[in-house]
């Protein structure tokens, strides 16, 4: 029997996967970061299995991290996110194209035109990923000696937000007559100068470009911290996030909702999307050996200086194939110290084995088979601990395989997952309205 709450599915697809490993898997594509053909495959058949989005995250600039660990890392290089989706947009004809763009460093008359123009192209398939930019050393790619401080970029952040939304509503969806008769090509009665004078911004208008098939791109905000909650509660239709267990995220969930509420918008009105690192095998142990396989690639000399940013605490002493030591609390994030500790003492890891999951990818895995692995995406959707997954693949092409052939067809057999797309756009996959324009009334 279909389930009355339906899983969104989406796809982070930059880097290809997230794990430091991925790449050296065998089988795997070492240069699918950078590969269209590849990244072109991946995408037909995301879409093929009825994905909500391909999700584009992007860094502008190398991964602030020692040498050490840098050049062992598949994310130092990536393709511009626009110029990608672009050309995604025209082999593909359902699937949303997500892209990541700084509030902080770019201006709002150029996201706002690049996702204009992104929208028309694919016909509303465009998302908007806001982020502020947590790496310092991309400020000094912008002309700045020092990082923006955390309050101030998302302080920036929720203004640049209403210049994007507002450049988007300059033109009446029934602007552009095009009266070949009359002679004229649109009604200047229905354009908008925005004329905005901001703390942070001032921006004339109008955007030069018709308003977008959506209205609006559908909005992304990634967020966590104290600001990033409220603005995604003021903003946000996605919310993508990585709590590390289900009561993590259901605390995230309600919360972030329960904001919604507070100011008086509508909580369905956003889906809340848990990166979710998926492998699969034809047993639970099976899955486990893969995992396994894929954290051993994880060089050692990367690995141990992760876990020792986790413990905060250098564990480059420590025996790499003993228990985790007893260690004295220290500054560093208790929680994050707590998570190994948990980590450690459930799965009985090694230091070796702890470090190269640290390394590897730490975040929330569901590794099994295609049944325990729903089993694991039912209780999530059911208990609101998630309305779906960005799903984080392990390694490519064979990980994002597994999902599309083996998981995707029991989530659909359960009736939790579309057995085909019900409309065009985005924010028609997800189920979102399409906003109305401030400024003019439908015709």
């Amino acid at each position: 029997m279909a389930q009355e709450r339906q899983l969104h599915l989406g796809a982070f697809m930059r880097p290809v996967s997230l794990h430091t490993g991925a790449w050296r898997y065998p089988g795997a594509y070492r240069d699918a970061n950078f590969n269209f053909k590849h990244l072109k495959e991946f995408a037909q058949k995301l879409e093929a299995a009825k994905f909500d989005a391909f999700f584009m995250a992007d860094h502008l600039a190398v991964l602030n991290m020692p040498v050490e660990a840098l050049k062992r890392s598949q994310t130092v290089t990536s393709f511009e996110p626009f110029t990608l989706l672009s050309a995604l947009a025209a082999v593909t004809d359902r699937i949303g194209l997500i892209a990541t763009a700084s509030t902080t460093f770019d201006e709002p008359y150029h996201v706002a035109r690049r996702f204009a123009s992104l929208d028309h192209i694919s016909a509303g398939r465009a998302g908007w990923n806001i982020v502020t930019t947590a790496n310092p050393d991309a400020a000094l790619n912008f002309g700045l000696e020092e990082h923006v401080e955390h309050g101030e970029r998302y302080h920036r952040a929720r203004e640049f937000y209403d210049v994007v939304t507002g450049l988007w509503d300059s033109f009446a969806d029934d602007a552009f007559t095009r009266d070949v008769e009359s002679g004229q090509f649109f009604d200047p009665a229905r354009m908008h100068v925005l004329n905005h004078k901001g703390e942070e911004l001032s921006v004339r208008g109008p955007l030069n470009i018709a308003r977008p098939p959506q209205g609006w791109p559908v909005i992304v905000q990634a967020g966590q911290s104290e600001p990033g909650r409220q603005l995604a509660a003021e903003t946000a239709e996605v919310v993508f996030c990585s709590p590390r267990d289900l009561p993590a995220a259901q605390a995230l969930y309600a919360d972030i909702k329960g904001r919604m509420t507070a100011i008086g918008r509508d909580p369905h009105n956003l889906k809340i999307l848990p990166a979710a690192f998926i492998v699969i095998g034809d047993s639970v142990e099976e899955a486990r050996a893969k995992r396994a396989r894929l954290d051993s690639l994880v060089h050692y000399d990367s690995a141990i200086a992760s876990l020792s940013i986790a413990l905060g605490h250098d564990a480059s002493g420590f025996d790499p194939d003993g228990p985790l030591p007893d260690i004295a609390e220290t500054n560093a994030s208790k929680t994050g110290r707590a998570h190994v500790l948990k980590l450690a003492q459930e799965e009985q890891l090694t230091v070796r084995q702890l470090a190269q999951r640290y390394g590897g990818y730490s975040g929330l895995a569901f590794v099994g088979t295609p049944e325990t692995i729903a089993d694991q995406m039912t209780k999530w959707l059911v208990e609101c601990g998630s309305d779906g997954f960005n799903v984080v693949f392990p390694y490519l092409p064979q990980g994002l395989g597994d999902v599309v052939d083996r998981l995707v067809p029991e989530l659909q057999r359960r009736g939790i997952f579309r057995l085909d797309y019900e409309g065009t756009t985005l924010r028609e996959h997800l189920g979102l309205p399409r906003p109305t324009n401030r400024f003019f009334a439908s015709p």
